[in-house]
């Protein structure tokens, strides 16, 4: 799994970053691309990497605020225009249908694939023989969800010499031992995949909030994830000005994260009152509560990895 930013400013862009969204890069699982809010221009900022619009087969909208939303009709329509043909599953708070249905019709977008709508509220949001993801109420302005994606235990690793040992021949038996299916082989032998495969595997479990104050539910949507990606849009200086307009501090971010017992803390959703030469200062005091920090910037990427998050180099 591959996590990148396309967008980590708040409220508007600036020159050094976009509005809010960021690709959960599910290939290697196979499921293509999920997006996390799509705020003005994301597909513009795709186009400085090497993800793929046609890939992306689920949208997860966080608020209905415009730098969260305002890149999805664009995004939409260039969808077909890039040969996109399969089916794209948007999810988010009520009026999402509303407002969503309504721009596509009055600007007569033609898609070439099925859009499906999906307007959610607390509870498990969706589900399949791999992942599961649940939503959160936050504490904003407006409605506003978290969500937590959690991949599914995953088949142990396959002992080759006990599968060697089985008589299991080179080739497609193997790979069907390894994911956890029993075999049969040409003398009728059945070989159970739990005989020559290790334990189950933990899988990941990723927590994408939205905008919000601090709040029980963030810390109970990160409860032991691997990754949290948490709104940091003031200092600990500003914390007056979080509060008043449902925001968190940087403080507020590490708080959470280290109550949730997480592995890495992501501060994302940054004023552009904050030049590259604060983000040190920003850093230091998400440290003093919870050391394993990064700050988010467009276009970074994170991979989860054997159980570990590393930062990639950028592409």
């Amino acid at each position: 799994m591959e996590l990148q930013f396309l967008g980590t400013g708040a409220g508007m862009p600036s020159k050094i970053r976009n509005t809010s969204a960021a690709v959960l890069n599910l290939s290697a699982e196979g499921e293509g691309y999920w997006l996390f809010d799509c705020g003005e221009a994301t597909q513009h900022q795709i186009l400085h990497t090497n993800l793929k619009p046609r890939k992306i087969t689920k949208i997860f909208i966080t608020h209905l605020h415009g730098d969260h939303i305002y890149g999805l009709p664009g995004l939409i329509g260039s969808r077909s225009f890039l040969g996109g043909d399969e089916r794209l599953d948007i999810y988010g708070p009520s009026g999402l249908d509303e407002w969503l249905e309504t721009t596509l019709r009055i600007t007569k977008v033609h898609l070439n694939y099925a859009l499906g709508i999906h307007e959610i509220g607390e509870g498990f949001v969706f589900e399949d023989e791999k992942f599961r993801v649940s939503a959160k109420s936050l504490q904003h302005v407006i409605p506003c969800l978290g969500y937590r994606i959690e991949q599914k235990e995953l088949p142990g690793k396959l002992l080759i010499d006990k599968a060697v040992v089985a008589g299991v021949p080179k080739g497609p038996l193997l790979k069907q031992l390894k994911d956890g299916k029993d075999v049969t082989l040409e003398d009728g032998r059945v070989v159970r995949s739990e005989d020559v495969t290790g334990d189950p595997e933990k899988g990941f479990t990723v927590a994408i909030l939205g905008d919000t104050s601090y709040c029980l539910a963030a810390v109970e949507l990160a409860r032991g994830a691997d990754i949290l990606v948490h709104e940091a849009t003031f200092d600990t200086e500003t914390g007056n000005l979080a509060r008043e307009y449902g925001h968190s501090t940087i403080g507020d971010a590490a708080l959470v994260a280290k109550q949730a017992g997480v592995k890495v803390l992501i501060a994302n959703h940054i004023s552009a009152r904050f030049m590259p030469s604060d983000l040190a200062k920003l850093k230091e005091q998400g440290e003093a509560i919870f050391p394993v920090l990064h700050i988010a910037e467009d276009f970074a990427r994170f991979e989860w990895r054997d159980g570990e998050v590393i930062r990639l180099e950028e592409f």
